[in-house]
């Protein structure tokens, strides 16, 4: 069982330079293909799980265990945490007390007074039972489980604040955005970016992982240079989805699935499963998390 708190993973990232992935779940085979893609890479990963997909799932202990199961069926040997992704104050109790091991509160929808008041109890109390958190400052552009950013820009000052309540990573606006990105969209605030690490490092007094959400569409050498400025955690969803939704229509359009037993499930969600597990294959190399396992 590789099953871990996401703190050491990703504050070991952010201190050599590389970020490790969290790669959205959806169900049996997709938690099954991030699996087998991190252990072929010899990667760490975050297998990330929304609250919708939480429902779908059928509750959050059933998508903990599932993880669980599936680590010790697949005999994986690299460090998983079990995420929680973009969360509300109730959920991360629940996901904590399901078996969840990395927790992101979302409360940036409430005032920011709130968002840390909440944020510094589930610090404590999750940090009693070894389990990591995550928060965010600004609004991450786009829609996530009913919780809608426009995508500003994250106020350094409230990173600062944030970062003081004892968060293990910290999300912050950059001008990115959930789904699919824009023709007219004009890129990461990298700028931005790199004074606002710069403060939240101060105030920890070593360096802060920041987490860069909507990292799906984002042109590979802005994550790479934002990494260099202390991102340490890429959320991927969409991505993936794009790669199943394309490798199961190209198999229905091509007639395979009338070949012989081809309409048993396992034959017929194969292809998406296998480019799910190619998808997250290339972004860890991309993020530069292959063979960080130690």
């Amino acid at each position: 069982m590789t099953i871990v708190s996401g703190a050491k993973m990703i504050q070991t990232a952010r201190e050599h330079g590389y970020a490790i992935g969290a790669f959205n779940t959806n169900n049996l085979e997709w938690t099954q293909a991030i699996l087998r893609a991190a252990q072929a890479q010899q990667a760490p990963v975050l297998v990330a799980v929304s609250m919708g997909a939480i429902k779908y799932m059928g509750g959050a202990k059933v998508v903990a265990d599932l993880v669980r199961n599936l680590d010790y069926g697949l005999n994986i040997t690299v460090p998983v945490a079990i995420h929680l992704d973009h969360g509300s104050y109730e959920m991360a109790k629940e996901a904590m007390a399901a078996g969840f091991t990395s927790i992101m509160f979302d409360g940036s929808d409430l005032p920011i007074a709130e968002n840390i008041l909440k944020t510094k109890e589930l610090v404590s109390w999750a940090h009693g039972r070894g389990i990591a958190i995550e928060a965010e400052v600004g609004s991450i552009g786009g829609e996530e489980d009913g919780i809608v950013g426009a995508g500003e820009i994250a106020s350094i000052d409230e990173a600062k604040a944030m970062t003081a309540v004892g968060v293990d990573y910290l999300a912050a606006g950059i001008g990115n955005i959930h789904g699919q990105y824009p023709a007219n969209w004009t890129g990461l605030k990298l700028a931005h970016l790199q004074a606002l690490g710069a403060a939240i490092d101060e105030v920890r007094g070593r360096p802060m992982p920041i987490v860069l959400h909507g990292g799906s569409g984002v042109p590979d050498e802005q994550i790479q240079e934002a990494i260099t400025y202390g991102v340490a955690k890429v959320n991927v969803n969409t991505e993936a989805q794009l790669a199943f939704h394309q490798a199961v229509r190209d198999f229905v359009l091509s007639d395979e699935d009338l070949v012989g037993k081809n309409y048993d499930p396992r034959k017929f969600l194969k292809p998406g499963v296998d480019a799910i597990q190619a998808a997250v294959e290339e972004r860890i190399a991309v993020f530069g998390s292959a063979g960080k396992v130690n």
